[in-house]
């Protein structure tokens, strides 16, 4: 039987970035299943704090080059690729100096206090996209993690089309990490700019009305993915009204805390 392909789409890994509980679980799932039935890839933004030279990161030039337009303003796509040990998984860092170099105003690693938080997920959407498609490597599943990467279902399923015509659409899960009361709001142009960007008006007007918080981005994620994931043990009270809503299957961080990453195959197999 031939490997299932998993795509891990993640806001943070360890060790690229320091070691917590969000970024040791972005390390340990991925390597836990490669080898083991599947075939894993992983992609993350390439934050001005993770170290290029200790981490051994190369630019790929066949797959970097491609000018993302964005609120009529161009940004080139850098693609970087490092191995994670001791497994050797292949780590995608999407890089633009425009969006991920370190500001002196950063409050943490992500940028959360920044008013583009908007166009820096969009342009990881939209990077992910379009380096998964120049790899004609077709994710069975693709699980996105933090908020960062909340535009990611979106995309891969109203725009993605598999290289292989035969192959199904991905199953996507969408993984919420504990709040951040540091969060900037979301400008609120961003459905103006994802309809610029080719998504259908149908798909994101609804989003118009929106609060236009973090909690806006959780949405677009969940309403484009087939599962969810609480990577905190205290998730917000109207995120799960609004996936009980959609009756999708949503795994708990006690679930986590009390079976580990050993539960995930079978996870993926009730999606």
């Amino acid at each position: 039987m031939a490997a299932k392909k998993i795509l891990f789409v993640s806001q943070e890994i360890a060790p690229y970035l320091p070691a917590n509980e969000i970024s040791s679980f972005g390390k340990a799932l991925p390597q836990s299943l490669q080898g083991k039935r599947f075939e894993v890839r992983t992609f993350m933004p390439k934050f001005g704090n993770v170290n290029e030279r200790r981490n051994q990161l190369h630019e790929v030039i066949r797959l970097s080059g491609l000018n993302i337009e964005i609120n009529d303003n161009d940004h080139p796509l850098i693609l970087k690729v490092a191995s994670m040990q001791p497994v050797r998984i292949q780590v995608y860092f999407i890089d633009n100096d425009d969006y991920f170099i370190k500001e002196d105003s950063d409050i943490d690693a992500f940028g959360s206090n920044r008013a583009d938080n908007d166009e820096r997920a969009l342009y990881f959407a939209r990077g992910t996209m379009e380096t998964v498609r120049k790899l004609k490597w077709d994710p069975e599943i693709i699980q996105c993690s933090g908020w960062m990467t909340a535009l990611t279902p979106l995309y891969m399923r109203a725009l993605y089309t598999p290289d292989n015509d035969a192959a199904p659409k991905p199953k996507i899960v969408y993984c919420i990490e504990p709040s951040n009361p540091d969060m900037a709001p979301i400008d609120t142009e961003i459905v103006r700019k994802l309809i610029e960007d080719g998504l259908p008006h149908e798909l994101v007007e609804k989003y118009s009305a929106d609060s236009m918080d973090v909690n806006t981005l959780h949405r677009i994620a969940i309403d484009n993915a087939d599962a969810v994931v609480f990577l905190t043990p205290e998730p917000d009270q109207e995120l799960l009204e609004y996936i009980s809503q959609k009756g999708i299957p949503v795994l708990s961080k006690q679930d986590i805390d009390e079976k580990g990453v050993a539960q995930f195959p079978d996870f993926y197999e009730s999606i």
